[in-house]
């Protein structure tokens, strides 16, 4: 009797681990964690994708997703949590990831094209409709009585564009001057009435809460903003110089190899430089790195001087060192309203 109940037992975990085979070899569960402002691309990117997947491979994909403010979501990751690929705002998070977790390799970048950058986006602004404060440029958002809503540049992707589109702003006007660029940067904080954590949570605050004059955030959240509130209530200012604010991606080499996913993660992030995946992004208002899509969406993309993070802070590893660490140019600058 003994032997028999064996027999079944082993039958039973034979059959079981048969099942998970098949199962493991018809479906494939991915995760992408990502910043705050790309809930609305990655819902239809991931349904798209798992369309093309199933016909290319017969297999299932499934995409989870996670989304916050992009320092920590890194932070996130660094600590444990298993993302399949990671989708940022900025590359200084996955350098992070890489330097703290050795999760993947050093020249993460250089594995697709564009640097990984499969599209990009830029700081504009969002006032009020009829733009009661008379918002053009940055020089009005330093005057009296103006509240500006900007995330927290030491949690926030959408925060650091922010604060170095300003800071490339008051370069450009004082020939260079650093230490005008630090006075005007350091007076645009102090109309900062509250520091949000990620680019979302910016936005409630300026459209939910009614807190602000002006939003500063990504091109493509205020797109999303106007439409989903209607133009009866906010109107888009273009300001006349930006930064150009990269997107860059990577899948994380240690867990899709733990999890048996790294084909179809690499599979994932290529199709974002799809023709699919770029009309995809221009849709969503992140500009498209395909020249040929960028210029079939070029009237939904506002024409401004945009300048890179290298221009105008020497990188994003000069930038983060003294511009966002701890005891940084922001620390010493900003005063919490009491």
């Amino acid at each position: 009797m003994a032997f028999k109940n064996h027999i079944r037992t082993l039958t039973a975990a034979l059959l079981w681990l048969g099942l998970l085979a098949t199962t493991r070899a018809g479906e494939v569960t991915l995760l992408n964690v990502s910043y705050d402002v790309t809930r609305e691309f990655y819902q239809e990117f991931n349904s798209r994708f798992t369309a093309y997947w199933k016909e290319k491979t017969g297999d299932t994909a499934l995409i989870n997703q996670s989304h916050g403010g992009s320092s920590k979501q890194a932070r996130s990751v660094i600590d444990g949590l298993e993302a399949d690929v990671v989708t940022m705002n900025q590359p200084l998070d996955i350098d992070l990831i890489q330097k703290q977790s050795g999760l993947l390799p050093a020249r993460w970048a250089s594995r697709l094209p564009n640097e990984s950058v499969p599209f990009t986006s830029t700081i504009l602004f969002l006032v009020r409709q009829g733009n009661p404060r008379k918002i053009k440029d940055w020089d009005d958002l330093v005057r009296p009585g103006v509240s500006v809503i900007i995330p927290n540049p030491k949690t926030s992707g959408n925060g650091r564009y922010s604060y170095l589109a300003a800071w490339g702003y008051a370069l450009k006007k004082s020939g260079g001057d650093k230490t005008k660029a630090r006075e005007f940067v350091g007076e645009l904080f102090q109309h900062v009435p509250v520091l949000d954590t990620g680019g979302r949570s910016a936005t409630t605050t300026f459209v939910t809460r009614e807190i602000g004059d002006v939003l500063l955030t990504f091109e493509n959240e205020i797109a999303l903003t106007v439409k989903e509130f209607g133009e009866a209530k906010f109107q888009v200012v273009v300001p006349s110089i930006s930064i150009r604010a990269d997107n860059p991606v990577a899948w994380i080499d240690r867990v899709v190899v733990k999890h048996g996913t790294a084909k179809v993660a690499r599979a994932y992030l290529e199709y974002l430089y799809s023709d699919a995946g770029q009309e995809l992004a221009a849709k969503h208002h992140f500009r498209p790195q395909n020249p040929t899509i960028l210029a079939r969406y070029a009237s939904r993309f506002k024409a401004l001087e945009l300048r890179s993070v290298e221009d105008v802070a020497g990188g994003w590893t000069a930038a983060q060192e003294r511009h966002f660490h701890d005891g940084g140019l922001f620390d010493q600058m900003y005063q919490p309203r009491k």
